[in-house]
């Protein structure tokens, strides 16, 4: 069954070791040419993430070098790998194509600057977090306790992303920032969030804010990253149904998807160590649900509710 994969950090990855990883095959890489293929993977997404004791002007040159490997490492160097500009590119991919998306997780490399984001736009961004945990010029994160919702900066980037058709991804929000931005953008999403209800932790999402987006038509992708899923170890692929069978109880069954966090999770579900292995999640979930909930979960709810 086709998987559409809304977060992985394989560009983060493939910049640690200077594009000397090969995106073909390398084992290092839990997401890469062969287990794409393997695991069905037809959507890929791929963050560009910087990190934190960076300065603005290097979280930008360092977005445009994750960026540049995207382009030589998965595109150049594979034929097969289409990248998605325009959400009309999805219906396009023929048999044997796997599309390639890039996402931006946190605008730190923007700095204030509205003109550095549309650099990224023309680059191919098409789904951006306005933050990453911690607060920034535009918001603040799911661990920054002052909470104190969105900048109006923060809401004239949103406004940018209304105008251009692009994905507002509400996954590492705080609560204030989440509900200013549910109220404000037409494009919301949760690329890689999973159920507070289940597991308590300020990553995840409350029911209220699960179902806010729900009623927003909005979509909210499952994450692989066990510190998201339980509290004991191992962590199986039953547990993470669990979030799912909580959306769904909720009202999400056609607005739920899949955010791996492959390449930026250290401890694996068992039986999801990598792309490869996505299958296996499908064949769990068609244990509990209907073939067509399935297909939604998989990739259809997605197509169903990105941006037209």
């Amino acid at each position: 069954m086709p998987i559409i994969d809304l977060h992985c950090d394989a560009l983060l990855k493939i910049w640690e070791k200077n594009g000397a990883l090969s995106f073909a095959d390398a084992d290092e890489l839990d997401v890469n040419r062969k287990r794409l293929h393997d695991g069905g993977v037809k959507l890929q997404c791929y963050a560009i993430w910087t990190s934190p004791e960076l300065s603005t002007e290097q979280r930008f040159q360092k977005a445009l070098d994750q960026i540049h490997y995207f382009y030589t490492e998965v595109l150049g160097k594979h034929p097969e790998m289409k990248q998605i500009r325009d959400w009309s590119d999805l219906d396009r991919l023929q048999e044997g194509e796997i599309g390639a998306l890039l996402t931006l997780e946190g605008v730190e490399p923007i700095g204030n600057d509205l003109k550095k984001l549309h650099i990224f736009y023309q680059l191919g961004v098409r789904s951006v977090g306005l933050t990453w945990n911690f607060a920034n010029l535009a918001a603040d994160g799911a661990l920054e306790p002052r909470n104190a919702g969105l900048t109006t900066f923060g809401k004239e980037i949103i406004q940018f992303h209304n105008e251009h058709k692009m994905l507002t991804d509400v996954s590492h929000l705080g609560e204030g920032s989440f509900w200013d931005t549910i109220e404000l953008a037409t494009y919301p999403i949760a690329s890689h969030s999973n159920a507070r209800a289940i597991c308590d932790h300020p990553r995840n999402l409350t029911d209220e804010q699960a179902k806010a987006l729900f009623a927003k038509g909005a979509n909210v992708h499952v994450v692989y990253c066990t510190q998201f899923i339980n509290e004991t170890t191992p962590t199986t692929i039953d547990d993470l149904i669990k979030h799912i069978e909580h959306f769904c109880s909720l009202g999400g069954v056609r607005h739920i998807g899949l955010g791996s966090d492959f390449d930026g999770i250290t401890a694996k579900v068992v039986g999801l160590e990598h792309a490869g292995q996505s299958q296996n999640l499908i064949n769990e979930l068609l244990k509990h649900y209907k073939e067509e909930e399935v297909r939604g979960f998989a990739y259809e709810n997605f197509l169903r509710n990105r941006p037209v």
